[in-house]
């Protein structure tokens, strides 16, 4: 009975602080987005109380004559497109991972980061999960590819080891109702949801269309902005695709122009969608475009150059608010790397921190870190470089996603929370 006490007290503060957001809709989805809300409550809801963890091994002692704390890593690290996103995923957490051995890091035991690669293949990621679980790692960080990282939690839940991901935005990934997942970035859902409330009731536009990168990335990406766009009374009037690194989208662009569209809606890479609106421009469209939150990079602006002004797109965080966190992570990171960091790489910060956190307060006891990594009362409303991180039943970050407005070769920032009361005159 003494064993489950620990346990039976963590479900109850998880639950009781979601007793305020029973009836919250899921995911932050706004109300007109509901499915069937203007008829009735057609179906059962889920993910609005956290997943419970009834297994052991809260038992074990600490193992004795560490060298080091082992924290795994998987991103894309080589032979991957994707290398400068993954490289900023390792950096960042690298950074958490010094600054907290100049501090003792666990118990006098240094931490030691173990990276391994994510090539984008679903057999790979299980034998990568594995291998950690050989070296003992007592969490891991990871990773970006929706593929990659669907598979590698569910053999991280085999193996019993934590995932903080800080990625991926696939909107599925919490919903794999896995209790040994958390996630530090918004996702996709919520970058729909700000981008369709942007484009029909700010813009007032009529008929979108949608050109995508034909991947997981894009399709997952895009399925809540279509949701999104059918219930709002704006089905997408056409969708398109192209492939990783092409350069030519004339076939897209004339099926485009075809169809009479008001806007268009880009999901992708930064060079991609950078190609595509200067192909645009060269061909007479003069669209509004809107992008998904890969655009926010210094890529895309030199790719598209004085075509970049005037998109709109979303972001997880806003460098530009005051944080003396952000601030001190930013000047910490030019020193350390001599580059600037990106959204992955301040993610990959604050993910690095709290599982350090984790670890100092449960010790080095998997199962118990996971308790205190999902445990609502440590980590709710946690403030981190990338501001504040509300986690939702799913353990999902649904904190304040950003509007991204980019004017004069610039970022400019604004709240999604704040866009939508003034153009619907409700709270979500």
């Amino acid at each position: 009975m003494k064993r489950l006490i620990p346990f039976l007290i963590i479900l109850i503060f998880s639950v009781d602080t979601y007793a305020q957001y029973k009836e919250k809709n899921y995911g932050n989805t706004p109300n007109e987005i509901v499915p069937y809300a203007n008829f009735q409550n057609a179906y059962k809801k889920h993910f609005l109380e956290p997943w419970p963890f009834r297994g052991s091994g809260r038992e074990k002692a600490e193992p004795a004559g560490l060298e080091t704390v082992r924290i795994g890593l998987l991103a894309p690290l080589e032979n991957s497109k994707d290398v400068p996103k993954g490289m900023q995923m390792k950096q960042g957490a690298m950074l958490a991972l010094e600054q907290a051995n100049a501090k003792g890091g666990y118990k006098g035991i240094p931490f030691e980061l173990m990276p391994h690669n994510d090539v984008g293949l679903w057999g790979a990621a299980a034998n990568e999960v594995v291998t950690m679980d050989d070296e003992g790692v007592w969490a891991i960080l990871g990773s970006l590819n929706d593929i990659v990282t669907h598979v590698a939690i569910r053999v991280a839940l085999k193996c019993e080891i934590s995932v903080v991901n800080m990625a991926d935005p696939d909107p599925t990934l919490t919903e794999t109702n896995i209790p040994w997942v958390i996630r530090v970035i918004s996702d996709d859902r919520q970058s729909s949801y700000a981008l369709a409330n942007r484009i029909y009731k700010v813009d007032n536009h009529q008929r979108v269309s949608l050109l995508r990168a034909n991947n997981r990335y894009g399709r997952v990406g895009t399925g809540e902005f279509k949701d999104a766009s059918r219930r709002m009374g704006h089905p997408v009037a056409v969708e398109v695709r192209f492939e990783d690194g092409h350069t030519d989208f004339t076939d897209q662009l004339n099926t485009i122009k075809k169809n009479n569209s008001d806007a268009v809606v880009l999901w992708g890479d930064a060079k991609e969608m950078g190609l595509i609106i200067n192909q645009m421009r060269e061909m007479g469209m003069n669209h509004p475009v809107y992008a998904c939150d890969r655009a926010v990079t210094g890529e895309f602006l030199e790719v598209a150059g004085k075509n970049a002004d005037g998109v709109t797109t979303t972001c997880q965080y806003n460098p530009k608010l005051p944080n003396p966190k952000y601030d001190q992570f930013v000047t910490k990171y030019k020193e350390r790397f001599n580059t600037d960091p990106d959204v992955f790489a301040v993610h990959s910060y604050d993910a690095m921190n709290i599982t350090i956190e984790a670890i100092r307060r449960a010790g080095l006891n998997r199962t118990k870190i996971r308790d205190l990594l999902t445990d609502m009362e440590t980590f709710q409303n946690y403030k981190g470089a990338s501001g504040e991180i509300v986690f939702d039943a799913t353990w999902n970050d649904v904190g304040q996603i950003y509007m991204v407005d980019i004017k004069g070769n610039d970022f400019h920032y604004k709240p999604f929370e704040a866009e939508y009361q003034a153009y619907t005159g409700s709270v979500k």
